[in-house]
């Protein structure tokens, strides 16, 4: 299980970087593509806050202290819940996987860039989801197969007391 593990968070940190890479290098910051017309785009974008723009606007020191700190502790967090749920499931490890994966490619944009990459632009008529990326997606996609797996398919029956 941990091959697995490791190798779905390898390939979700490359799978990221890569397209941040292209994106940065074949688009102007703000630049938009049109993908699917009144759907989706690709437009680079920059986020130097957390989802949705939140503590964009603190000190840039305060900033990367913060979220270098809050994403080590998430990744120490996930590794003792691997060792932990992993042993029960295969959807857990990939789920664990997937959002390691996405926490590490968003660290390593702060730490190599100050902001994290944005470029997958979502939207209906001009109501915009705010842009993310490849992990982003891989955490949202890790936090609801977990939570679906936990709800729905992990179900141990109650202990009986005497």
């Amino acid at each position: 299980m941990l091959r697995s593990f490791f190798a779905v968070i390898l390939a979700v940190v490359c799978v990221d970087q890569a397209t941040k890479l292209w994106i940065m290098r074949y688009f102007t910051l703000y630049e938009s593509r049109e993908v699917i017309a009144g759907l989706f785009n690709l437009t680079y974008l920059t986020n130097n806050g957390a989802a949705f723009g939140i503590l964009a606007g603190q000190p840039a020191l305060w900033r990367q202290v913060f979220f270098i700190t809050t994403a080590s502790i998430a990744l120490v967090c996930i590794w003792i819940a691997q060792r932990s749920f992993g042993l029960r499931s295969r959807i857990y490890t990939l789920s664990l996987a997937l959002i390691a994966g996405g926490a590490i490619g968003n660290l390593i944009d702060r730490i190599r860039l100050g902001f994290v990459v944005d470029f997958l632009d979502v939207y209906v008529g001009q109501h915009h989801w705010p842009a993310f990326n490849v992990a982003d997606s891989a955490i949202t996609v890790g936090v609801t197969l977990f939570i679906v797996n936990n709800l729905l398919f992990d179900r141990q029956p109650p202990e009986r007391t005497k």
